[in-house]
């Protein structure tokens, strides 16, 4: 009798460390999906890909958060040898990709940047709404990621 119990064990002990990854797995699915998300929108205010915003600085911001969400994505999805790069290093580039477009949006709107005037008050346009949401959700998410890790390397 002691025997099956012990069988049982072991697979609920195996159930229960699959349950463990499945969240981690599904909220880099995610962090991916939302990087990858913040770079199309993008890639669709600039016009396309060969297209570059004006004023050029612009233009290379955005190519530069069109390519770091890519490589973001990329970071949270490549699984990781052990001690070849940190845990949280994905998900803190994934917070800066979200918090840095953000703060650039919420800046044209309000006061306005350099070369582009024009954009002051204009907070209907719809792929910076898209946008806002995208880089939200992955801020949100990628902080929420991070405390955990933080309080879990505490213990």
């Amino acid at each position: 009798m002691a025997q099956p119990k012990m069988a049982e064990k072991t697979i609920l002990g195996r159930i229960s460390a699959r349950e463990d990854a499945l969240p981690e797995i599904s909220l880099r699915i995610v962090g991916a999906l939302l990087a990858l998300a913040i770079a199309a929108v993008h890639v669709a205010d600039q016009g396309g890909v060969t297209v570059l915003n004006s004023p050029a600085w612009m233009g290379w911001a955005f190519r530069l958060i069109e390519v770091g969400g890519v490589l973001t994505a990329l970071a949270l999805l490549v699984a990781r040898p052990s001690g070849l790069r940190p845990a949280w290093l994905g998900w803190a580039a994934a917070a800066l990709l979200g918090a840095a477009p953000f703060g650039g949006y919420v800046t044209s709107r309000t006061v306005g940047v350099p070369g582009d005037p024009g954009d002051v008050g204009n907070w209907g346009y719809w792929a910076g709404t898209v946008s806002l949401f995208a880089e939200a959700a992955l801020v949100v998410l990628s902080v929420s990621v991070l405390l955990t890790l933080r309080q879990r390397s505490a213990q």
